[in-house]
């Protein structure tokens, strides 16, 4: 019963959804401003924004100035930053303002980050001072890092208070804070020295200290960490929140779990981008201009396009090779093309055991072994099925002996080479994702077809 009931609300709110996306321009259209407010009434701020972000650049503005401004913030909070910063631009000083002042200050510096200097200037000149103050605090922190994705809007409070006067200070404190649902216990210095949950203090005793209640074993780490870090500390110790501090370990933010989530989102599809060999610089793809995709796409496919041309110059040095059995050209693609594939697949799983940690306990050389003989299995099974193919449709038994261990040999090299290139590249501190599919299936190409045509003169006495 309880999943037919989620499921009629997952299927209405869908339903919703794609209501709003269908009537939301159409109202704007025709200048149906009352029923444009109407019709978002019920719709979550998630959703307004997917809804926004689907407009035409001249309704974008009309549509985001019906919403109220207790709603506003939270939708411009959703949107893609090539959509805020459209919007922003478009804004009065004064309507600009009021939306960046009453921003998270982590959402603040985000989108600093995608604005033009000049705006931003203009922009962190006129806030509230306090304001101005945290978001120069996070902007004064390198991109990526824990120090930059922090929020300031947490609640600490000493260890000596008991659990009545603490809970005195929440009610003062919590609607100011982002993270209500830990509490953060500080000596006199700001010093991190325990957490407690709501529910610990809730549950405490009146007259007994935080003090007492708190846990001492925090998860933390420092401005520095990277984001990657972060969302894997999160992860593996299944918080809502992490504690960000300094050198000192004064605390200063913290970072939250539906951060993390967009950390993850982001690293996934910058890992995919590079694995597709398409540069990345955190854009939505499908949101950039038809020329900035060719600027994406065109480094990497030149850079294979050189290295492919390697195989051309390789197939002209066995031209005679060719020449006497012409039969030896029609494989020619099968091969490079099963290698890449094997390629390909033990780099994927190698650089995704790599990025989420599942080889952290594994030495690498029992990795590139395991792949080693997995590309033999393959390369024996497939092999052997070619050399059958072969002889009976073809009649060439030396042929298909030549296609068969050719076949043998590139699977075990092209998973070999899968498995080691993201390790070297992670070695020396590269991002093994650039060890991309593309390259590496251009790698196995030009070892297969040495191996194929070399192969090629020893069995068949050419």
């Amino acid at each position: 019963m309880k999943n037919t009931d989620t499921t009629t609300f997952i299927g209405s709110r869908s339903e919703l959804r794609e209501l709003v996306r269908t009537q939301l321009q159409l109202l704007l259209e025709q200048k149906n401003y009352e029923g444009v407010k109407t019709l978002l009434v019920p719709v979550q701020p998630v959703d307004i924004a997917e809804a926004i972000e689907d407009l035409p650049k001249t309704l974008q503005v009309i549509a985001f100035r019906l919403l109220k401004k207790s709603e506003a913030i939270d939708v411009y909070e959703y949107l893609e930053p090539t959509v805020q910063q459209s919007l922003i631009e478009e804004f009065h000083d004064q309507e600009a303002i009021a939306i960046v002042n009453d921003m998270s200050p982590d959402d603040r510096a985000r989108l600093f980050d995608e604005l033009p200097p000049k705006l931003v200037r203009r922009l962190i000149a006129q806030i509230a001072p306090e304001e101005r103050e945290v978001t120069s605090l996070l902007l004064g922190y390198q991109a990526d890092t824990a120090g930059r994705l922090m929020t300031p809007e947490y609640i600490a409070l000493k260890e000596h208070l008991t659990a009545t006067q603490a809970q005195e200070k929440l009610r003062t404190l919590a609607y100011k804070s982002e993270v209500n649902y830990y509490i953060y216990v500080t000596d006199s210095t700001k010093h991190l020295i325990g957490i407690l949950s709501l529910k610990d203090l809730i549950i405490a005793e009146p007259e007994q200290t935080l003090g007492e209640i708190m846990t001492q074993d925090v998860i933390y780490t420092d401005t520095n960490t990277d984001q990657e870090e972060v969302a894997r500390l999160i992860q593996r110790y299944d918080l809502l929140a992490l504690p960000i501090v300094d050198k000192d370990e004064n605390l200063l933010g913290v970072i939250t779990v539906d951060d993390v989530i967009d950390i993850l989102q982001e690293e996934a599809t910058e890992d995919i981008y590079k694995m597709g060999a398409v540069e990345s610089q955190g854009d939505n793809y499908f949101q950039v201009g038809l020329f900035e995709v060719a600027k994406k796409r065109f480094p990497w496919l030149l850079l294979l396009l050189v290295t492919n041309s390697i195989t051309v110059i390789l197939l002209s040095q066995y031209e005679a090779v060719l020449d006497e059995v012409v039969a030896l050209a029609f494989f020619t693609p099968l091969l490079i093309g099963a290698g890449g594939n094997v390629g390909a697949q033990s780099s994927t799983v190698v650089i995704r055991g790599i990025s989420t940690e599942a080889l952290r306990d594994k030495k690498p050389i029992s990795i590139i072994i395991r792949e080693l003989m997995s590309g033999g299995l393959l390369g024996m099974i497939l092999g052997s099925l070619v050399i059958i193919g072969i002889f009976l449709f073809l009649g060439h038994q030396e042929v298909g002996l030549t296609v068969g261990m050719s076949l043998l040999a590139i699977t075990m090299i092209a998973a070999t080479t899968g498995a080691t290139l993201p390790y070297v590249f992670n070695y020396f501190g590269l991002d093994p994702a650039l060890m991309s599919a593309p390259f590496i299936t251009t790698i196995v190409d030009i070892l297969g077809i040495f191996i194929y045509l070399n192969l090629a003169k020893l069995f068949l006495g050419l």
